[in-house]
C-alpha cells in the first residue's frame, strides 16, 4: 500500500512549524474578560414561554404568599362575566395559630345592578351581594390535609348557622326540615382522599334564577353541587359573621365595599 506510506512520509518530511503560544493565550484571556463583562451588564433574559401574570394581575395573601387573580371566570356552559376579587385572607386554627388555608372572595359585580347606597353598612352590602349575584370563595390549603377534614369544618359551620338562625327566630320550621337533605348531600360530595397543599377549591354560589321553583346551587369544583338557597347563601355569609372565618379576608372585603354603591 504505497499511498499510505507516501502520506506518512510526507507528514514526516514537512514537520509542523512551531507556533508562538503567547498571542493565542493573550487573545483567549481578552475574550474571556470581554465575555465576563458582557454577561455582567447583560439584561435579564426574556422567557417567551413565561406566564403573562404580573403583580398588577394578582393579590398576594401576606400571611401565606398565596396569589389570587384579581378576576376569576367561572367555568360554565354559557359565557360568564368575570368575578371581581373583593378580599383575601388566611384561615387559622386559633388555639394553635396554624395557617389552614388562604381564601379569596369574588363577586360578579359587572352583572349586578347595585341598588344600595354607598352609605350602607358593610354588613348590608355583603348581605345584598350574596343574596343577589354570583359569588365564589377560592380556598387554597397552606398545608397538606384531607377532603374529610375540610368537609367536617364546613359541616360544623353550617350547623352553627342553623343554631344561630333558630336563636334569631329567622329559621322557619319548614326550612329547617327542607335543608336536611341538602346538608346530607353536601357531606357526601367530598372524597376521603388527601388534599394537597396549594390545590385550590372554588366554591361557587350560583346567581339567583328568578324562578321560585328553582333553588340556587353551591358548586364545589370537580366534586359536586348542592341545590338549596339556604345552604348556598348561608355557607358564604358565614365567612362574614362576627369576626369571620378568616378575619383578614372579612376586613379586606369590607374595606373594598366602602367604595361600592351609588
Amino acid at each position: 500500500m504505497p499511498h499510505i506510506f507516501t502520506r506518512a512520509f510526507s507528514a514526516r518530511a514537512h514537520p509542523t512549524q512551531p507556533r508562538s503560544w503567547s498571542k493565542p493565550v493573550l487573545y483567549g484571556v481578552a475574550s474571556l474578560l470581554s465575555a465576563a463583562l458582557a454577561f455582567r451588564h447583560a439584561p435579564s433574559p426574556i422567557h417567551l414561554d413565561a406566564p403573562h401574570t404580573t403583580s398588577q394581575d394578582v393579590v398576594v395573601d401576606p400571611a401565606t404568599s398565596v396569589e389570587f387573580p384579581k378576576e376569576l371566570r367561572v367555568p360554565s356552559r354559557f359565557p360568564s362575566l368575570p368575578h371581581s376579587l373583593l378580599g383575601v385572607g388566611v384561615r387559622t386554627v386559633s388555639f394553635l395559630g396554624i395557617n389552614v388555608y388562604s381564601v379569596g372572595f369574588y363577586a360578579d359585580l359587572a352583572s349586578l345592578k347595585l341598588k344600595i347606597p354607598i352609605s350602607a353598612t358593610p354588613e348590608e352590602k355583603i348581605n345584598y351581594i350574596v343574596r343577589n349575584t354570583s359569588c365564589v370563595l377560592r380556598i387554597v390549603p397552606t398545608r397538606h390535609t384531607s377532603w374529610t377534614h375540610l368537609r367536617d369544618g364546613f359541616m360544623r359551620t353550617l350547623t352553627a348557622r342553623l343554631q344561630l338562625a333558630k336563636s334569631r327566630g329567622t329559621l322557619p320550621a319548614e326550612t329547617e326540615t327542607a335543608v336536611q337533605s341538602p346538608l346530607r348531600k353536601l357531606k357526601s360530595v367530598f372524597p376521603t382522599t388527601k388534599l394537597s397543599k396549594g390545590n385550590p377549591l372554588d366554591v361557587h354560589l350560583t346567581a339567583p334564577t328568578g324562578d321560585p321553583t328553582r333553588q340556587r346551587n353551591l358548586v364545589f369544583s370537580d366534586l359536586g353541587a348542592v341545590e338549596s338557597d339556604w345552604v348556598a347563601e348561608e355557607f358564604v355569609l358565614a365567612y362574614f359573621e362576627g369576626d369571620g372565618i378568616s378575619p383578614p379576608m372579612k376586613k379586606a372585603t369590607f374595606e373594598r365595599l366602602s367604595s361600592i354603591g351609588n
